[in-house]
C-alpha cells in the first residue's frame, strides 16, 4: 500500500505556517501579533504585504506601494475590468461579485497588474542578469516575440499615449520618501531608452513597479501577490455609478448596431 502518513497527520486537522487567531486574545501573522504589534504600529499596506509574502517591509516601501495601487486603479468605466464591474451594476449584481468579476478578469498577461507584474518581473530578472554579465540590450530584446514590427515586452508599452502619466508621481514619491534608485530600476530605464530610440515604446507604470518591487528583494510570485486586488478600488467605482441607474443603461445597443457579415439572406425551397 501507498505511504499514507502525511495525509494521516493532516486528518481532520488544519496546519498553517502564516497566522492563526486565537479566540478572544490575538492573532499571529507570521510571527507578530495583530493586536499588540500591528495594529499599533503598521499600515494597512504593510499588513496587505505581510500577508501576501511573509514579508514585514518598511512603512516607506508600503507607502510607495500605495501610490502604485492608485495608478491601478482608476474610476473610468472605459476600462476593461471596470466594463465588467459596470456591466454587473447594470444586471443588479452585488457590488462584492461585480469586484469580484473584475479582479478575476486582471489576472491577465495583457492587463491588470498581478500577472503582468509576475511576467515583467520575470523578464526584467531574467535580463539583467544578462545584461550585466556583458549581453547586450539589442540581442536581450531580440530574444523576444514581435508584433508589428516591435518586440512584446510586459512593461514597456502602452495603448493610446506612450507617456504614462504615472511615471512622474512614482518617481516623486520614491524621492519623498528617500528610497534609493536600485539596480534593477536603472537598468529597466536604460532599457526604456534603447526600446524609445529604436521602436518607439517607453516603460509603464508596470515596468516601472517591477523594477521597484525586485529592487526591494521581492520575487515575481511576491509581486503577483501583492498586487491580486489591486483593480478593486476603480471597479466599486464604477458598480456605484451604475447600480442605481434603469436596466441597460450601460452601453445599450440597438439592433441595427449589429453588422451582420455572414452569407446574404436567401430562399429555403420547400
Amino acid at each position: 500500500m501507498s505511504d499514507t502518513k502525511f495525509w494521516d497527520e493532516r486528518n481532520n486537522k488544519i496546519f498553517s505556517h502564516v497566522g492563526h487567531w486565537q479566540g478572544g486574545v490575538d492573532v499571529i501573522i507570521e510571527n507578530h501579533s495583530l493586536m499588540h504589534e500591528l495594529m499599533k504600529n503598521a499600515s494597512l499596506m504593510q499588513v496587505h504585504i505581510l500577508n501576501a509574502t511573509g514579508k514585514y517591509v518598511e512603512r516607506s516601501i508600503a507607502n510607495w506601494l500605495e501610490i502604485n495601487f492608485m495608478g491601478l486603479s482608476y474610476p473610468d468605466s472605459r476600462i476593461w475590468c471596470n466594463q465588467i464591474s459596470a456591466y454587473a451594476a447594470d444586471t443588479n449584481a452585488s457590488a462584492v461579485a461585480a469586484v469580484s468579476a473584475a479582479i478575476l478578469s486582471t489576472d491577465s498577461r495583457a492587463y491588470g497588474g498581478s500577472q503582468t507584474t509576475f511576467s515583467c518581473m520575470t523578464f526584467l530578472a531574467t535580463s539583467y542578469h544578462k545584461y550585466i554579465h556583458g549581453e547586450s540590450l539589442s540581442s536581450i530584446i531580440s530574444g523576444e516575440k514581435v508584433k508589428n514590427g516591435k518586440p512584446i515586452i510586459v512593461g514597456f508599452a502602452r495603448p493610446i499615449d506612450k507617456d504614462d502619466e504615472r511615471l512622474k508621481p512614482y518617481e516623486l514619491m520614491q524621492k519623498h520618501l528617500a528610497i534609493e534608485v536600485g539596480p534593477y530600476l536603472k537598468f529597466a530605464k536604460q532599457l526604456s531608452a534603447y526600446l524609445d530610440q529604436h521602436y518607439s515604446l517607453t516603460i509603464n507604470s508596470g515596468g516601472y513597479a517591477s523594477a521597484f518591487l525586485l529592487d526591494q528583494g521581492f520575487t515575481p510570485i511576491d509581486g503577483y501577490n501583492v498586487k491580486a486586488y489591486a483593480v478593486a478600488s476603480g471597479a466599486i467605482a464604477c458598480h456605484r455609478n451604475l447600480v442605481a441607474s434603469p436596466p441597460n443603461s450601460f452601453l445599450p445597443l440597438k439592433c441595427s448596431d449589429v453588422q451582420y457579415t455572414g452569407k446574404a439572406y436567401r430562399q429555403i425551397s420547400s
